[in-house]
């Protein structure tokens, strides 16, 4: 089945499948946040993009063969309720932004800055800290080496702008222009977006759309 990026909490996974790398997208929680479960096909390691509630269902998607390792995004509370029972049974190494390390209350083994690589067998990710929603916000970019990129923005950028900022000016210009440097200006339109929350997007949709963010300063 093709792959749209919808899914609802309650309701079954979507899987994204790329000529190295399965990326299955479940929705979870009070807040309907994302977690993305990462598998390289060379290798069957598999990485997990968020632990944001819901173990069980979590851990169901996850499967006999565990995780390496898990990436947590920002520290914001909806994105790691999980965060414990899912390494607490797994083992898994656990990421986040430095900055944000701190503010998660399950230890962070690897502290993320920008440009650091995290491995997934063999395929790349490459950290990008955007901050602005909070201190240490990461996101993940594939480049596939077989297509365009792929990009896990937290709550970074949505369909429609990028995350929220509590009507803080200096906090808004801190994560549009991190926003536009990092991810638009260095990735193609056919990059496809996968947030922290809902339905998935690509750069160039949301591309032509950021003049009206700047204007609106959120």
């Amino acid at each position: 089945m093709t792959y749209s990026g919808e899914v609802r909490v309650g309701g079954p996974a979507d899987v994204h499948e790329l000529k190295d790398l399965m990326i299955t997208k479940v929705a979870v929680g009070p807040m309907n946040n994302n977690a993305y479960l990462l598998r390289c096909r060379a290798t069957d390691e598999q990485l997990l993009i968020d632990a944001a509630a819901e173990p069980h269902t979590l851990l169901t998607m996850i499967g006999e063969d565990g995780i390496a390792s898990v990436v947590t995004t920002h520290q914001h509370g909806d994105h790691w309720q999980a965060l414990g029972e899912v390494v607490g049974a797994t083992g898994a190494r656990t990421y986040a932004g430095r900055e944000d390390a701190p503010g998660i209350p399950v230890a962070t083994d690897v502290p993320v800055d920008d440009g650091d690589v995290i491995r997934v067998g063999q395929v790349e990710l490459t950290a990008r800290h955007l901050v602005g929603h909070t201190p240490g916000s990461i996101a993940l970019v594939y480049d596939d080496p077989h297509g365009h990129p792929h990009v896990f923005t937290g709550d970074c950028l949505f369909p429609g702008g990028v995350g929220n900022t509590h009507q803080n000016p200096e906090a808004f210009a801190s994560l549009i222009r991190d926003v536009e440097t990092k991810i638009f200006d260095a990735l193609p339109d056919e990059t496809w977006v996968y947030p922290g929350h809902g339905d998935d997007t690509s750069l160039g949709a949301e591309r032509p759309h950021l003049p009206e963010w700047h204007a609106r300063g959120w």
